[in-house]
């Protein structure tokens, strides 16, 4: 007899429909999955074979097979092994299948007949939506998550038994309601705080403006001075992510198994330290199944990059195209796939491969042959593409051994919040004049352009909102013929310099934000020559 099941597979970030046709007939007894399976699939039958007859159902001497629709597309991970079970009891007629048209099923089952969670179920529940089907089955440790989309036909199940009386009786269980899953919204970041952080004032003050516009940053300092240290406080000082921008995250994570079991949304902002071993493809995506990389994992949060000079030269080219356009498209024979990268990129490394050069107490070891090796593995383009550079010095004694507290992350973060608000507003109001209605964000939390903070402005923007007066425009082509900045570093010192008038409450761009922002690319004058 033949059964057909539905199910969903992922491409990307999403979900794609997939029908499980299933044929039981006599013969040489055997178990067959086509359909382009990966491992993970053809490893199927042996948990499907024995979940059903732990579960009381009976599968004799019979020749099956499955086929996975469509079959010229790659199927891959254990989420079809419920969908599978499902399909091999309504072909031997121990259900009854005049149901299995209507639910979408997904799970993965244990040997005993439990159903173990899956990964991407929020993009499946997304997928529903728009889709001609009455409900979507999956594990009840996926609830959460899938409960994010609304999708108000979702059946939470634990073992293979509640799924069979669930499709013998739709209509006698009540789907689960999104209004009764209780998510906190509330961020939960680990205890750290920018008041642990002695001294470094002026690298704080850098950071401060980081956040407040979204920009990227580069620290060069000697070890133990606290780039690290610093880095991971960065999160602290960020606004909060809103509602949008939390979807997109939970997306993401969703998809590459990352979302904790007792958390059905992410509410931190992203934070990922990948070490300098990691290769491009686990930097910025792809593999023959294109999967989102580091910088996607990132989306609305921070990437540390530390050590930066010890990153494989692939993979530091490979990072120019997310950080100008933030995306990264991934293209093969058959499909390109596109994966959301808007990240901020926070980098640290030594002055030179010692990292005593410029210490006052310290003696550099290192000849000018191998400081020049060390710096140019940082190319040009790619230090272009970073708005503030910051010298991070050792930290003196007096300062390591003073007792005064320092200014705590909530302080920073209510002055990073306010700038953030004028940014949001300012863009909102261009919407508003170009006909968007700025009371309905886009995705991402932003306004109708997708702006979301100064360091996303396009080049029309940054002449619209970045004007200058007669003495600011004076400053600024000195530091540009004297100091020979590029095009590109034109425009980031414009944004940032906004963003410091946004921090100082001004409507205008002022000498000194001008002055400040072009003392944070410091390395483009004096660190390659």
């Amino acid at each position: 007899m033949l059964a057909k099941v539905h199910s969903c597979g992922i491409q990307g970030l999403d979900a794609y429909f997939i029908t499980i046709e299933v044929d039981v007939s006599t013969g040489l007894p055997s178990t067959v999955i086509v359909g382009l399976p990966d491992n993970a699939v053809k490893e199927s039958k042996e948990r499907v074979r024995a979940a059903i007859k732990n579960s009381s159902y009976k599968l004799g001497p019979k020749r099956v097979t499955i086929n996975l629709s469509p079959a010229d597309t790659k199927k891959e991970g254990p989420s079809f092994d419920l969908a599978i079970a499902v399909g091999i009891l309504a072909a031997t007629e121990q259900i009854n299948p005049a149901y299995l048209d209507e639910f979408i099923i997904l799970g993965e089952l244990s040997l005993d007949g439990h159903i173990q969670p899956i990964s991407g179920s929020l993009s499946v529940a997304l997928a529903m939506r728009q889709s001609p089907f009455q409900g979507l089955i999956l594990p009840s440790a996926n609830a959460r998550e899938a409960a994010l989309s609304r999708y108000p036909h979702i059946y939470p199940v634990e073992t293979l038994k509640e799924v069979i009386h669930l499709l013998s009786n739709p209509e006698g269980i009540s789907p689960l309601s999104p209004e009764s899953v209780a998510i906190s919204f509330q961020p939960a970041y680990p205890p750290i705080d920018f008041a642990d952080v002695k001294g470094q004032t002026s690298v704080k003050r850098g950071l401060e403006i980081t956040a407040a516009g979204g920009h990227n940053a580069l620290m060069i300092g000697p070890p133990g001075s606290g780039k690290s240290m610093l880095a991971k406080r960065l999160p602290t000082i960020l606004p909060d992510m809103t509602l949008e921008e939390s979807l997109e995250t939970t997306q993401i994570h969703s998809v590459m198994g990352l979302l904790k079991p007792d958390r059905g949304i992410v509410t931190n902002r992203p934070f990922r330290s990948p070490h300098h071993t990691t290769s491009d493809v686990a930097l910025v995506g792809g593999g023959s199944l294109p999967r989102p990389g580091e910088v996607t994992i990132s989306h609305n949060g921070v990437l540390f990059l530390d050590e930066l000079p010890e990153f494989n030269r692939n993979c530091l080219e490979a990072l120019r195209q997310p950080l100008e356009d933030h995306s990264v498209v991934i293209c093969r024979a058959t499909k390109s796939i596109r994966f959301p990268s808007k990240f901020m990129l926070v980098a640290a490394m030594n002055p030179c491969p010692c990292g005593a050069l410029g210490q006052l107490k310290s003696t550099c070891r290192c000849n000018t042959t191998q400081i020049a090796k060390y710096r140019s593995k940082i190319s040009g383009p790619l230090l272009d593409r970073i708005d503030i550079h910051l010298d991070v010095p050792a930290v003196r004694y007096q300062e390591l051994s003073n007792t005064l507290p320092a200014e705590s992350s909530a302080r920073i973060k209510e002055r990073v919040s306010k700038a953030r608000a004028v940014q949001i507003e300012r863009f909102s109001a261009e919407d508003g004049k170009n006909g968007a209605c700025p009371a309905n964000p886009a995705p991402g939390g932003t306004n109708g352009g997708g702006i979301a903070c100064n360091a996303q402005m396009s080049h029309r923007q940054v002449r619209q909102f970045c004007a200058l007066g007669t003495e600011e425009n004076d400053l600024l082509k000195m530091a540009m013929t004297e100091l020979n900045f590029s095009a590109r570093a034109y425009d980031k010192i414009l944004k940032v310099s906004r963003t410091i008038a946004d921090l100082e409450g001004a409507e205008q761009i002022k000498t000194e934000h001008l002055a400040e922002a072009i003392q944070y690319r410091s390395l483009d004058r004096d660190f390659w020559s």
